[in-house]
């Protein structure tokens, strides 16, 4: 039986998609089939028509004050990035009762389902994934400078900023309650939160002025006829160039090569030399600062998700984020974290 609130639902997808003529006239066949999201609670649908892909919709999971700023920042941020010439979605409809959007349907492949698939049918599939990389982090920084032009912090439904408030309570405070506490059942270490304040003072110190995705991974980048777009854009904020870089290099989804990852790295820097000037030894640093920081969130997110949302698909990527952290710690930048290097040691032991 169909509730109240998803005959509401169809019923504002319907007139949404009359209003923007895209059933056109005469008798047609729609369809609107339920999708599954990742880690979101949004719901979505795809709409087909004739059996042909139409659009795509999205609606907050529920009427409430957040799930409509949620939506709204979706629509205000993706019409912002399409006016900059960034990548993305265009859209076809919206609705500010409920928070429905409707939005260009990019297909099915993802960016972490490109790399699975070329790994398994090439003999050498590092050539062509390192092209769709380099298409990756090109489109990137022009999201990130582009975007930061024009664009108005009243759009966010969460925080206007990368900030140290964030950095403590949703990445490394979150590795440590929803990961370390929660998941595994450890007590707190101690000198952990000191270490962590340490971490955030450095990377509040790194400028937070350009357009900031937060949660830019292989699986929120589509392929569509060959070239990269971005969804999932509804986070978005002002914060440090690094970040969204750090989230594709060290994403746990995929695990590319150290090689692989400091070489895209040094690409991203050739196309952000041509937006915007840029210290690259001192890019470097801030970069594995705000990976350390970006690695603490995947470790907490993939336990939250994994243990409390019970959606098991994540926790397989749980030891290959625990991998990543070890890898980064190892880096003479963090010599003086004795305490999470310790713990994120006996993370992967007791995982792996």
């Amino acid at each position: 039986m169909i509730d109240k609130n998803e005959s509401r639902n169809m019923a504002v997808m319907n007139d949404l998609l009359q209003k923007a003529g895209l059933t056109g006239a005469g008798e047609h066949s729609l369809k609107i089939t339920p999708l599954m999201g990742d880690g979101s609670s949004r719901k979505f649908w795809r709409i087909l028509l004739n059996g042909q892909g139409l659009c795509l919709a999205v609606a907050p999971p529920s009427i409430s004050a957040d799930g409509l700023k949620e939506a709204r920042a979706a629509r205000a941020i993706g019409l912002h990035l399409i006016q900059q010439g960034v990548r993305v979605p265009e859209q076809y409809g919206w609705d500010e009762e409920s928070g429905i959007l409707l939005f260009e349907d990019l297909g099915d492949c993802k960016l972490h389902d490109y790399v699975l698939q070329t790994q398994k049918k090439e003999r050498d599939p590092v050539a062509r994934i390192r092209a769709s990389y380099k298409k990756v982090v090109e489109s990137l920084v022009v999201m990130q400078v582009l975007g930061a032009e024009g664009f108005d912090p009243g759009w966010c439904w969460d925080t206007p900023r990368y900030d140290r408030s964030l950095m403590l309570e949703r990445e490394s405070g979150y590795f440590l309650r929803a990961f370390w506490q929660d998941f595994l059942g450890r007590q707190a270490p101690s000198g952990l939160k000191a270490e962590f304040v340490a971490l955030a003072e450095q990377v509040a110190l790194i400028a937070a002025d350009y357009f900031l995705h937060r949660d830019f991974q292989s699986r929120n980048i589509m392929l569509h006829k060959d070239e990269p777009c971005f969804i999932d854009f509804q986070g978005g904020r002002l914060g440090p160039l690094g970040y969204d870089l750090a989230s594709l290099l060290i994403d746990p989804y995929v695990s590319l090569s150290i090689n692989l990852q400091d070489e895209l790295l040094e690409l991203y820097l050739d196309k952000l030399e041509e937006l915007a000037a840029v210290d690259r030894g001192k890019f470097r640093e801030e970069y594995l600062l705000l990976a350390l920081q970006r690695n603490l969130q995947i470790v907490g997110a993939f336990a939250f998700l994994a243990k409390q949302k019970k959606k098991v698909f994540f926790r397989q990527f749980l030891l290959p984020a625990l991998s990543s952290l070890n890898i980064l710690l190892e880096r003479d930048l963090f010599s003086e974290f004795r305490v999470l290097k310790k713990t994120a040691l006996a993370a992967l032991k007791e995982l792996g």
